[in-house]
């Protein structure tokens, strides 16, 4: 899907141990690669995750990203072992974090939100930290035999990374508070019912699924894409009155772009849209 796969090029990120990075058309693929450990975060990983919404935001050929995790799982948390002071690998990066001490949450997406939309496809465990993550992301999709929790009351610790402030704005109140507070497990099917996740396939599929919801995102124009995420972040916590203002700043420049103007003549014209973020 998404035309000729190949490794993320120059500028695409390079991934690492526990985080691989690859391309797939114009949506770049990040991928939390340790699955021996239900890809539980690792200092590797979160230095990979940074680096890829770096990498995306800083490609224009990058219209999407899709986040995913490798062995059949999307992401166990944090890595208990290590917290408990067994050690964390990835030594050898000790000095990212040292030089910006904020790395970690920037790559769990609590202090960043990449411009292009972030499409998240979840197999198996999405719990704790991966539920936090999860709530970073823009659109969701999950195989019917996901699980999701917020199990950190049960461990004696807190959600820190962000989901107290966030999951009651994502879902209804009631639901976000059961969820933090009793730190039980949820099927896919009961996600999609509070409105955590967005779609729910067949176990196995959901790569698939975000990569077309992906190309669907790629087929329309970037600029406008972007401007239109911006303007749905920007204007969350707004009065209308203030957010209808704010939408007309973010809007009305797109109308001005080349790509305005390609949009309305291809439709005329019976032909897909050329759009060259001009």
């Amino acid at each position: 899907m998404g035309g000729t796969e190949h490794d993320a090029g120059h500028g695409a990120g390079h991934g690492t141990e526990h985080l691989t990075v690859r391309r797939e058309g114009a949506t770049l693929v990040l991928t939390l690669n340790r699955p021996e450990a239900k890809n539980a975060l690792s200092l590797p990983m979160l230095v990979g995750l940074y680096d890829g919404w770096v990498a995306a935001d800083e490609d224009d050929s990058v219209r999407s990203v899709v986040l995913t995790g490798a062995g059949g799982t999307f992401c166990a948390g944090m890595d208990l072992k290590a917290l408990a002071g067994k050690g964390m690998e990835g030594e050898q990066y000790r000095d990212r974090l040292k030089a910006d001490p904020d790395l970690h949450w920037k790559a769990m997406l609590r202090h960043h939100r990449p411009r292009k939309p972030v499409i998240a496809a979840v197999e198996g465990y999405c719990v704790a930290g991966g539920t936090e993550i999860l709530q970073g992301t823009d659109i969701r999709v999950a195989a019917e035999t996901a699980t999701f929790g917020l199990s950190e009351v049960k461990r004696g610790l807190f959600p820190i990374g962000g989901s107290t402030v966030r999951l009651q704005r994502q879902i209804p109140r009631t639901h976000a508070l059961e969820m933090l507070l009793t730190g039980r497990h949820y099927s896919a099917a009961e996600a999609l019912s509070i409105g955590l996740i967005g779609s729910v396939v067949p176990a196995g599929t959901a790569l698939d699924k975000a990569l077309e919801i992906a190309e669907q995102v790629n087929a329309c124009g970037p600029l406008a894409v972007e401007a239109v995420k911006a303007s749905v972040y920007e204007t969350a916590e707004m009065t209308e009155t203030d957010g209808l203002k704010s939408e007309l700043e973010r809007g009305w420049p797109i109308f001005a772009t080349e790509d305005a103007k390609e949009g309305p003549r291809a439709f005329a014209e019976k032909r897909p849209a050329v759009y060259r973020r001009a």
